[in-house]
């Protein structure tokens, strides 16, 4: 028999409780029991949830209070140095400074965070030693198991595999490869596969994600070395080899040759590879097909899923079939049942996580009792299908001409930098290292409690304009009393960077409940992008406009960039990704001129996830380039030389599409850089990137405010390496999840180190 299985689930709650639960305690208003008690709560439903639903094969140890990364470095025993200080007197003050930092009896900053592959999940990055040392701590995650096992006897444990852990971390003192820590880490899993060998797991889940990955001989030598070393402690555990976002590709025999009991295959973004892995499959090893799509909100057509399964089944017998979704539904909203403001029409056409696990069962009971047995789901299946297919509101001729249409000379500015240059100086009179900030300020209870009013129509359209402008005024008034150069609106009128756009631009919808974890208590809802896309009228510009008139310092214009709004959309997946970005970026295009023409002279267009959009496969990358660079320039060409174009990024590795980069020919980046001290800037004077760069000197994903000198001993680190007429000063990234306190004290310091490090170069 096929057995239903699955290989993660939305950490946050149907109702993002674990997100309320956590900064309750991070203020100080719930205790770490009650923490506890609550994260158990939201954990033991979604298992209940699993095992309704027909799950044989619960997945435990998917869940986190933060990150599973930095769970795995803690479990392993890996814990820097640093936070190993007796004043961090608890397990979660310990698991918390890492991942936050602290300034609650000592001063530490958080560990480096970026990009889980090519996802908006972000992660803690490890830190190895040379002399690392590692030791099993696992005894949570043994509880978590022996409780899952009361709700579902099979309960699979999920691992995160020692080669993918080592590589995911950074070797901090020493330019090898994290993997020469390799046959020191692997005597602790040996420990922990006797441990669940113990307690009677017969199914594991051992993650190697690095497989999606090009492998250099090293690493598939320590994958070979790390399997077959842990083979003698498996016992009676069988392992489901686990790897997902893309085809395994040239890795494939690799995979197979291993010695694991199955092979899981991301057969969404890999179907390709079902006929080959037919080939290499061995006698008695069973294949995982991942048939559902766990990064997107699309209903899977269950038709063509069940053939693929169907293909398998007669080749190596439904008994060697695992049926799951390509990857972890932890990147799916929680409960489509819970949408009320979607239409009907496009809501039929959508399935979230626990939609997906009856997807999952319906494909196994097909496998297992015939299709027959689940006749009646076929069939509205294949019906909602059809109307999503035929509907007219999924296709505007008039916006395919507008594409179409789209010239060379649409994608290039009138000159180039130098002479950009000159003109935006001569226009802004800046001071050297102008300062600045990302782009949103705090949304207040009362910023949020306004927004919710206007929404239920509680609060008249005149008053909520009359709020706005009431917000927007006292923060420009801030920014004056601090001292920043260029001023922000403060973007109290958006609840997110790409939502805000979405419920503007035809062609998207916006769900109510579809949050989805971006890092530890950090949610965001994704808009469903169904439809061609244009825009109906001017987005930002009426509040770019007003802030402008209260003051004499430059406002920047503040827009979210197409490829952005693409990968943190849940995108249409009926058409190339490519055709949905130059869409967006038309209509960005459109709001930039509009900008410009109400007299704003700093425009920024922010592209955070432009490094995230990046294929896995280096084969791939360059069309994904190339196609994502036209779609900035088609957004950013359309304006005059004088008006200064900006663009951010942040948390992820950049080295390795700088010349992408530089090809988008902003005007100014800015970058993460605290986190990882300055380390990104190295990339950036390798390459000789020519225009001008904003490196971040403060972390805001953190709460902990850091000092004058810290900000100034970055600057100087900057100025070292990049000529002063070419930086600026800024955050991280922006500031909407953090207080006015903490942000007002975080800008007075860094202001204070600008000016610092200005009067030392004069």
């Amino acid at each position: 028999m096929a057995i239903a299985t699955n290989l993660g689930f939305p950490r946050i709650g149907a109702k993002r409780e674990l997100k309320w639960q956590l900064e309750k305690y991070w203020q100080g208003k719930i205790g770490a029991e009650a923490l506890l008690a609550g994260a158990a709560e939201v954990r033991e439903t979604n298992w209940q949830w699993q095992a309704e639903a027909g799950i044989t094969q619960i997945p435990v140890g998917d869940f986190s209070l933060y990150d599973h990364v930095l769970d795995w470095a803690i479990r392993v025993g890996a814990v820097p140095g640093a936070y190993q200080n007796g004043k961090l007197v608890s397990h979660l003050d310990r698991y918390f400074a890492m991942a936050r930092g602290s300034q609650q009896g000592v001063d530490l900053p958080a560990m480096e965070m970026t990009k889980w592959f090519n996802t908006n999940y972000h992660y803690i990055v490890p830190e190895w030693s040379v002399e690392q040392t590692f030791h099993l701590d696992a005894d949570a995650f043994l509880q978590d198991i022996a409780a899952a096992q009361q709700v579902s006897p099979a309960a699979r444990p999920v691992v995160l595999g020692p080669v993918s852990l080592l590589l995911l971390g950074k070797l901090k003192d020493s330019e090898a490869s994290p993997l020469v820590l390799l046959d020191r880490l692997l005597p602790v899993y040996e420990q922990l596969l006797q441990r669940l060998n113990a307690a009677g797991c017969k199914w594991v889940q051992w993650d190697e994600p690095v497989l999606a990955l090009d492998l250099d001989l090293a690493t598939q030598e320590a994958l070979r070395h790390s399997l077959q070393q842990l083979s003698g402690s498996l016992g009676n555990v069988k392992l489901v080899l686990t790897s997902y976002f893309e085809s395994l590709r040239e890795n494939l025999p690799l995979a197979f040759e291993l010695p694991v009991s199955a092979v899981h295959l991301d057969l969404v973004y890999g179907p390709e590879q079902l006929a080959e892995a037919l080939r290499y499959v061995r006698d008695g090893q069973s294949l995982s097909l991942g048939l559902i799509d766990g990064r997107n909100v699309w209903r899977t057509d269950l038709t063509k899923a069940l053939a693929q399964a169907e293909t398998a089944a007669e080749a190596i017998g439904s008994d060697r079939l695992l049926i799951a979704p390509s990857c972890s539904l932890l990147h799916s909203p929680v409960d489509l049942a819970a949408e009320t403001e979607i239409d009907d029409e496009v809501k039929s056409w959508l399935a979230f996580a626990r939609q997906k696990l009856d997807e999952i069962t319906t494909i196994t009971t097909a496998l297992n009792s015939g299709r027959a047995a689940v006749a009646e789901t076929l069939a509205l299946n294949a019906g909602a299908l059809e109307t999503r297919r035929t509907s007219i509101r999924t296709h505007n001729p008039a916006i395919r001409d507008r594409v179409a249409a789209i010239s060379p000379a649409n994608l290039k500015r009138t000159g180039d930098y130098t002479v950009r240059q000159s003109q935006q100086r001569a226009r802004l009179k800046l001071p050297p290292l102008p300062t600045t900030t990302i782009g949103s300020f705090p949304q207040t209870a009362a910023v949020r409690q306004a927004r919710a009013a206007f929404r239920k129509g509680e609060l008249p359209a005149e008053q909520y304009r009359q709020f706005l402008e009431t917000e927007t005024e006292a923060c420009i008034r801030r920014q004056e009393a601090l001292g920043l150069d260029v001023l922000v609106h403060g973007e109290f009128e958006r609840n997110d960077m790409v939502e805000y756009f979405g419920e503007q631009l035809e062609g998207f919808v916006v769900s109510k409940n579809g949050w989805v974890q971006s890092y530890g208590s950090r949610c965001v809802k994704p808009p469903i992008i169904f439809g061609d896309i244009h825009r109906l009228s001017a987005m930002t510009v009426p509040m770019a406009q007003y802030a402008q008139s209260l003051t004499d310092r430059p406002v920047k214009g503040m827009l979210t960039g197409p490829v952005t709004i693409l990968c943190w959309s849940f995108v249409r997946d009926d058409q190339p990704r490519w055709v949905t970005c130059q869409q967006i970026a038309l209509a960005i295009r459109e709001e930039s001129i509009d900008l410009e023409q109400a007299g704003i002279g700093v425009i920024q267009i922010d592209e955070p996830a432009l490094r995230e959009g990046l294929p896995l496969r280096k084969s791939d990358q360059t069309d994904y380039l190339a196609w994502a660079v036209d779609a900035f320039r088609l957004a950013s060409s359309g304006i005059r030389d004088e008006t200064q174009i900006h663009t951010h990024m942040c948390y992820c590795e950049f080295n390795e599409i700088l010349p992408a980069i530089a090809a988008l020919d902003a005007d100014v980046i800015s970058i993460e850089t605290s986190r990882s001290q300055m380390e990104l800037l190295d990339g950036f004077v390798e390459f000789r990137y020519p225009n001008e760069i904003g490196p971040g000197v403060y972390d805001i994903h953190s709460p902990r405010v850091p000092a004058t000198t810290e900000m100034v001993g970055l600057l100087k680190k900057a100025v070292e390496v990049i000529p002063a007429e070419r930086l600026w000063v800024n955050p991280d990234c922006g500031l909407k999840t953090r207080g006015w306190p903490e942000v007002e004290a975080a800008l007075r310091a860094m202001v204070e180190a600008a000016q610092e490090v200005r009067s030392l170069l004069a």
